[in-house]
């Protein structure tokens, strides 16, 4: 549904659904049992500044009734945040798409504790362009490609490539050599299969019986020495797009890839440390073009710092 409120500094209106019944006579006593223990005050100034509006943009008042409206959009007060010391490098931008490399730590669209400080809002205040919208996600975690819509009017086109699993992804990390103790030995290439599922209340993906759902082929480019321990580089090609796929799957085969604080083992929550990024980079992109018909591919033209030991 179509906000009838703009972009403002880079963040989409928040919409509201109002419930069909209930104890409250007004849109406003409604928000004062949702939101009233925060900042009463605030919520009153909105509606006494027509700040709070419904379909159409139709400012909603103090004596509004609930059910006159189902939906209604109003703009969060959002929280300083420091700013990430990580930049956004653009790679390629024309009138429908914005090919960047993300970096570590960013997240990829604002949620949480990250609102200015995620790649979309960044670049919709950096580039002035408000309809922007990511085509993909990142993890917050993870470096490299990311492609961006930026022409509403063309968006569709991309949008079902992206459904039609006609976009190939190919991604790169830094692991273990060998599985850890306990794991088989894996011949590469490998392919991993299984069904995985993450609710929106447990922090971590889990793999369960059932059809698979998932599938990542894996390729050993490479192996190294990393001081005591012997590291490889491995390709990863995603078939599919869940959750933290390619970190269960390395997991999955005794490989947790290298700074991963989730997988195999759950750690404790730390500040950040900027010096050990997680090794996993969204290395490349090819698709058909759905404008000019033409394959494009894009590169990363970030690397991972524990790929190239010194």
């Amino acid at each position: 549904m179509q906000s009838p409120l703009p972009v403002r500094d880079g963040v989409n209106a928040t919409r509201l659904r109002l419930p069909d019944e209930g104890p409250w006579d007004t849109a406003m006593d409604y928000m004062m049992h949702r939101w009233g223990h925060i900042d009463p005050q605030g919520i009153e100034d909105r509606f006494d500044a027509g700040e709070i509006v419904g379909e159409g943009g139709v400012p909603l008042t103090r004596s509004t009734k609930l059910e006159d409206h189902t939906f209604i959009w109003y703009y969060r007060t959002l929280p300083p945040e420091n700013r990430l010391p990580v930049e956004i490098s653009i790679l390629h931008q024309d009138e429908h798409i914005l090919v960047v490399d993300k970096p570590h730590f960013l997240p990829t669209t604002p949620g949480g504790t990250y609102i200015q400080e995620s790649a979309l809002v960044r670049l919709r205040n950096l580039l002035d362009l408000p309809d922007l919208i990511p085509m993909h996600r990142l993890d917050r975690m993870t470096a490299g490609l990311l492609l961006l819509s930026t022409n509403p009017e063309t968006r569709g086109k991309y949008q079902v490539l992206f459904e039609k699993r006609q976009v190939q992804k190919e991604y790169e990390c830094v692991s273990a050599a060998t599985p850890a103790a306990g794991y088989p030995a894996v011949e590469f290439p490998a392919t991993v299969r299984n069904r995985m599922t993450k609710s929106r209340s447990y922090l971590l993906a889990e793999v369960i019986d059932g059809e698979p759902n998932a599938e990542t082929r894996i390729e050993q480019v490479k192996t190294f020495d990393a001081g005591t321990q012997q590291r490889a580089l491995y390709r990863l090609e995603p078939h599919t797009g869940k959750t933290h796929q390619l970190r269960v799957h390395m997991a999955s085969l005794g490989l947790g890839i290298v700074n991963d604080a989730f997988y195999p083992e759950l750690l404790d929550k730390a500040p950040d440390d900027y010096s050990k990024p997680l090794q996993l980079l969204a290395r490349g992109i090819t698709f058909v073009d759905p404008i000019t018909k033409k394959p494009v591919e894009y590169q990363s033209q970030l690397e991972l710092s524990e790929a190239h030991p010194s």
